[in-house]
């Protein structure tokens, strides 16, 4: 429960960073706005086609009375085009930092950087850092489409499939969220994509808490290129508690001042000072 609300914490600081650094919440949304029309046209033809893709993947309802065919394909359109939308969420998420990876990582290491540290990153070209992205994205995608496909077929079950299952799904989806949106910091500290998801499977109320509020919070239309660069930036703060430079920068911080400046500076005696009897 700890790691649920502090994963919801890191969502709220990344938000609160971007508002205090207007500059670059402006800068951050410009990959996630030309993602946003490119998947608004996809929805629309799935919405619009959805009919048809129902008639055709049900043929053997052709024969049923009313309203048992109408009902049938209802929930298959109803399925169907939720799962497109959930889809929609994970995918948004890794085309956005594909197509964004330039400004997210400006993004991610100003954040670092005003937490006091940024790693120095792995070197890699551009093309060498987007291939990687693309490849990695797809990883994770496929292991998401597979609990997909599954709670898909859930759905059909009576009761539990119209309540329990779209709440499982929705934080499943939530902690495949926080994979894609941790992968900027976490490339740059040079953590492939399989010890990402042990780390955070490690940490699944951190991952879960963290991504599931923006999963509901991106079915809203326009809602995800706002908060998108205020997730990065969350994100990042993350992956440094992750990866503990959050508590060695405090545990720095805390002992500097309870040595003072004047002991800090000071060259170490083996004999004591008179100054501390």
């Amino acid at each position: 429960m700890r790691d649920l609300v502090a994963g919801t914490g890191y969502l709220g600081k990344g938000q609160r960073w971007v508002a205090r650094h207007g500059r670059w919440w402006g800068f951050g949304m410009i990959p996630a706005l030309i993602t946003l029309a490119l998947y608004a046209g996809a929805l629309v033809a799935l919405a619009f086609f959805a009919g048809d893709l129902a008639a055709w993947a049900t043929p053997f309802a052709d024969g049923w009375g009313a309203p048992w065919q109408g009902l049938l394909r209802g929930l298959f359109v109803a399925l169907l085009f939720a799962g497109g939308l959930l889809l929609s969420v994970l995918t948004f998420t890794a085309v956005t930092l594909l197509i964004g990876d330039p400004f997210y990582e400006s993004l991610s290491e100003k954040v670092e950087e005003s937490e006091g540290d940024c790693p120095p990153g792995t070197g890699m070209s551009l093309w060498r850092e987007l291939w990687v992205s693309l490849r990695d994205s797809v990883h994770v995608l496929v292991r998401a489409a597979g609990f997909g496909l599954l709670f898909f077929v859930l759905g059909f079950v009576p009761v539990v499939g119209q309540t329990v299952v779209p709440a499982i799904g929705f934080c499943v989806s939530g902690f495949f969220l926080t994979v894609e949106l941790t992968s900027v910091a976490m490339q740059r500290r040079g953590i492939p994509v399989r010890e990402r998801l042990r780390m955070l499977r490690g940490r699944k109320g951190l991952a879960v808490g963290f991504g599931t509020p923006l999963v509901l919070l991106f079915l809203v239309p326009f809602v995800a290129v706002f908060l998108m660069p205020g997730a990065v930036a969350g994100a990042t703060l993350l992956v440094r508690d992750l990866a503990g430079e959050h508590e060695e920068v405090e545990a720095a911080e805390e002992t500097e001042a309870a040595e003072g400046p004047e002991e800090a500076t000071a060259a170490p005696s083996s004999k004591p000072s008179p100054a501390r009897w």
